[in-house]
This record gives structure tokens, sequence and C-alpha cells, in this order.
């Protein structure tokens, strides 16, 4: 599968339909966009999770624009939102997909999980869990959730606790997993699911403004994403357009090689 790297991160070039074909043997998706982008230039653990995936496919519309400036155009864009409806349709008549959902707040992932097997015409959403606020630092508590996928039958695990936590989990969970084939790192879309949020109309997100519906909708929580975090975006595109892109060191590799150069030098 060919692939087309925007700021280190390798993304599968691939069509929604040939993904689904892919997931039919399982695998790990992560649906990179600006916001994973920029987030992976200075975390080196959720750079590290990024790696275990098996196909990491564009959620943004402004991420396919930039691949075509950089003469590397994307086949189409695949967000979560579209491609979790999209799986679990696929899968509706294959008895041997049974979905385990993890994310949203209290209630949301079960009113989600009733929605989607009304909407599919069987039990394909086996059992559903909301965590608590920090329980990917809660030790016990995602033991617990470990134990509860397991019990619960399920081949897939789609989990929506934003980025990094989602990628981080699924990364360091995973071997602890066994029956699961298929993983699913999702965002929003259990809210968009149980009905509990509105995505942004069709038009927005062809034209790559889905950011602005969404930041008009919860300003309080994404104005510093969208208005300042993700920013840079464009210029780190541009420097790779004109091949200067560096990618950025943590603080222990810079710590590194500055003791590096020094022992050189007082080897000197």
């Amino acid at each position: 599968m060919k692939k087309v790297n925007i700021l280190n991160i390798p993304i599968d070039n691939v069509s929604k339909v040939e993904l689904l074909e892919k997931l039919e043997v399982g695998g790990i998706v992560f649906t990179p966009n600006v916001d994973h982008l920029i987030k992976l230039q200075n975390d080196r653990d959720f750079y590290k999770a990024y790696n275990s995936a098996t196909y990491k496919v564009c959620d943004s519309q402004i991420v396919l624009y930039a691949s075509k400036f950089l003469g590397t155009p994307l086949k189409e864009k695949i967000s979560g939102s579209d491609l979790f409806p999209a799986f679990y349709n696929h899968c509706k008549n294959n008895e041997s997909v049974k979905i385990f959902l993890l994310g949203a707040a209290e209630g949301v992932a079960k009113k989600a999980q009733d929605e989607i097997n009304q909407k599919v015409g069987r039990k394909i959403i086996v059992d559903s869990y909301s965590p608590s606020f920090g329980f990917e630092k809660n030790e016990e508590e995602c033991s617990q959730i470990v134990e509860m996928i397991e019990k619960s039958g399920a081949t897939v695990l789609a989990i929506g606790v934003g980025a990094p936590k989602q990628e981080k989990w699924i990364a360091k969970y995973k071997d602890k997993l066994p029956n699961i084939k298929t993983f699913l790192a999702i965002g929003a879309t259990l809210d968009f699911e149980a009905g509990n949020k509105p995505r942004s109309p069709e038009w927005m997100s062809n034209l790559g403004i889905e950011w602005l519906y969404r930041l008009l909708s919860e300003p309080q929580r994404l104005w510093k994403r969208y208005l300042v975090d993700d920013l840079p975006f464009f210029w780190l595109v541009f420097k790779q357009k004109l091949n200067s892109y560096k990618i950025p060191l943590t603080r222990e590799e810079n710590v590194y090689e500055f003791e590096t150069v020094l022992n050189r030098r007082k080897e000197a």
C-alpha cells in the first residue's frame, strides 16, 4: 500500500472501500488530522503509539489539501465518524464481528450502543463503557476495562476518548486483548452516534471548515486547539515543501545531543 508522508507521519493512501476490505482480517486504525500531526511533533509517547497502527488514514480535508500541495495527493478523507458507521454497516451480516464501545460521557456509549444495534438490526455492539475522567492513569480501572472487554466476547474495540489518550491506550493494552482483532480510534464519533452532538453539515466538511463548526459549537473547549495550537501546521507543511522541515527533538534528545557535542569538544 502506498503511503504519503506528511510531517514525518506516513499516511496510507487508501480509499474507504479499500480500507473496509482490508479490515475484514483486522488491524489497528488511527485517523491523523491537523491536531494529531501537531501533537506528534513533540509527544514521543504519542509518536510511538502511532507506530503501532496498522493503518493511518486521513481524517481532515486540510490534510488532504496539504497532500496535494506537497505533490503527493491522498485519495480521500476518511474521518473516524465516517469510517465507523461504514464499518458496522459493512459487517452487519457478519455474525463474527462483535463490537465493544469505549468512551464518551456517562451514558453516551450505552445510548450509542442502542442506536447502532437498532439501525443494524442485530446486537453488533455487545457492550459499552464510559470511563471516568483521567481513567488512563488509573491502572485499576484500566484492568477492569480490559476484563470487561474480554468477557463481552467482542472482536472489535471502538474507542473514542480523544487524542492522544485513545491511541496511547490501544498501544499499551492491545496485547492484553487477544480476542480483539480490530481496534478503531474514533474520537467524538460516539457522541454523534448517540445523537448527543450534531455533526457539521456535509458541505462544511467537504470544504475543510468542519473545524469552524466545531469551534462555534464548543468555543471554550476548542478555541485554543484551533486558533493557537494547530496554526503551526501550515508553516511546517510549507517547510516540508521546501525540504527544510526537521523533525523536532524531545527534551531528552536535545540534552543528549548537547552533551554529545560538548564531549566531542572536550576530546578535541
